[in-house]
């Protein structure tokens, strides 16, 4: 399929409605057709992998063609000069988490993308490296201590932006570190009780929000993951 194919394809997937849900969470107008998502994942599945592709789907500006761009692109491949080049364009939440899930997951030397923007000061680019935090401790089985010691140190360090969408990613991030292990949900822990005593109004909502979550999950035999004390599966164990 060439880019007018797939352009088409998403067209005769989109309606009005679904545009003005998606408009209701922040996302520009002006460039959305209005598809939702799981459209957009079944065409990705019929596509090989390119580079070549997905740089012409993102260059049309339309935002569910560069939502299939990230899931288009070849793992791995891109320099981070490239990968900084993507997130520059970003204006909108929900492509900067499937940039961070999709593509940036896959570069083997994410964590230097972690640290580089971590303190950024662009929006996005800043809600990147905590989502990608949050990606990683969601995916990665082995992470190790050391590694989840220095991710909770920079939720710490740059928690005082009151920016929803950074904000919501740095609250992400501590929420998922928690539900790595027992050791990892305590050192969370910790980290939100002292955010919620800062005198920072932003340190204190992450706290506060991540805390609601953190403060619940239980270890249950045979998940990988903790996981809420009123989930089914805690339910099901007698937790």
């Amino acid at each position: 399929m060439n880019v007018q194919s797939i352009l088409d394809e998403l067209r005769s997937a989109s309606s009005q409605k679904h545009k003005a849900n998606v408009v209701r969470l922040g996302i520009p107008e002006a460039n959305s057709l209005g598809v939702p998502m799981p459209v957009i994942r079944s065409l990705a599945k019929t596509l090989r992998y390119s580079n070549s592709l997905s740089w012409q789907l993102w260059a049309t500006e339309i935002h569910e063609a560069r939502l299939l761009a990230c899931l288009v692109f070849e793992p791995g491949s891109l320099s981070h000069e490239q990968l900084g080049a993507l997130l520059d364009d970003v204006v909108s939440w929900d492509l900067c988490d499937h940039l961070c899930g999709s593509v940036f997951a896959a570069d083997a030397h994410y964590q230097q993308l972690i640290l580089g923007w971590a303190g950024a000061e662009k929006t996005y680019v800043k809600r990147a490296a905590f989502a990608l935090i949050a990606t990683q401790a969601t995916h990665q089985r082995a992470l190790g201590a050391e590694l989840i010691d220095q991710w909770l140190g920079l939720v710490e360090q740059y928690s005082d932006d009151g920016r929803t969408h950074v904000k919501k990613a740095v609250s992400w991030a501590l929420r998922e570190l928690g539900h790595i292990d027992i050791p990892a949900r305590d050192r969370a822990l910790e980290a939100a009780s002292r955010l919620t005593q800062s005198s920072s109004a932003a340190r204190r909502w992450v706290g506060a929000d991540a805390s609601r979550e953190l403060t619940d999950l239980v270890f249950v035999p045979g998940r990988r993951r903790l996981v809420s004390a009123k989930s089914k599966a805690a339910r099901a164990a007698g937790r």
